[in-house]
């Protein structure tokens, strides 16, 4: 494996599945980390792991990124503490299931708030810093529900396309200034989101993508050379889509 010492990483959504293993791979690449998510019980559980195996820091951020018009501000106020980071991961999210026709706006606009508007605010956060060193990458973690519509699916599947779009719009902006932009789009992966409130599923959870997996891939785009970037990577399961 490739070591990126003395580089820092920024992971959202950091306390549980995706985001949990993507943390423990950067650290383990020799990332300083540092772990945002709403539950600081969960993240200074994966800090501890986190110092056990790598002699990298790891410190722990608890953010409702939810709260949408606080989360600029609060990345910012991570940056000062924690130093400049060299990788932005925008993993944090939710899942929804339910009919499109019938949905509350209140529900749509928590989908679009947390899955869009957060990794928006986030990256207005990073920005100014990547562009004063004319380096960094954000990578931003999609769905196949961007690309390929499910039933029951159309608000979460809606916020991933926005999420690709945004990248896309990052990108084009952010390149002259040596700022790299990957989205990652998985197919299922068995997390924690299967079991939430705003999820009503019932599918085999064995034949679903493990978090290390998307995790490495994420690592493998954070560890291309400056003069390469992997625009967008798709992920299946290899029973296809579920």
């Amino acid at each position: 494996m490739n070591i990126a010492p003395n580089r820092r990483a920024l992971i959202t959504g950091a306390s549980t599945g995706i985001g949990r293993a993507t943390a423990l791979a950067f650290a383990q690449a020799g990332f300083d980390v540092a772990l945002v998510s709403r539950s600081l019980d969960k993240l200074q559980i994966l800090a501890d792991e986190i110092s056990a195996i790598a002699p990298v820091k790891a410190q722990s951020f608890p953010i409702d990124l939810g709260v949408i018009e606080q989360v600029r501000e609060q990345v910012e106020g991570i940056l000062e503490t924690f130093g400049p980071v060299d990788v932005l991961v925008n993993n944090a999210g939710m899942g929804y299931t339910g009919a499109l026709n019938q949905m509350p706006l209140a529900d749509w606009c928590q989908v679009i708030d947390l899955n869009v508007t957060s990794v928006f605010q986030c990256i207005q956060a990073v920005l100014p810093g990547m562009r004063e060193r004319s380096s960094g990458m954000i990578i931003n973690v999609a769905s196949i529900a961007a690309r390929q519509a499910f039933p029951e699916w159309g608000a979460y599947g809606i916020s991933k396309a926005a999420v690709v779009a945004l990248s896309k719009a990052i990108s084009v902006e952010e390149r002259e200034h040596g700022i790299r932009v990957v989205t990652i789009l998985p197919g299922a992966v068995n997390t924690p989101l299967w079991d939430t409130d705003t999820v009503q599923a019932d599918f085999d959870r064995s034949g679903m993508l493990t978090p290390d997996l998307v995790a490495n891939a994420i690592l493998q785009t954070a560890l291309l050379p400056p003069g390469a970037v992997v625009e967008e990577l798709t992920i299946m399961p290899s029973g296809g889509a579920l």
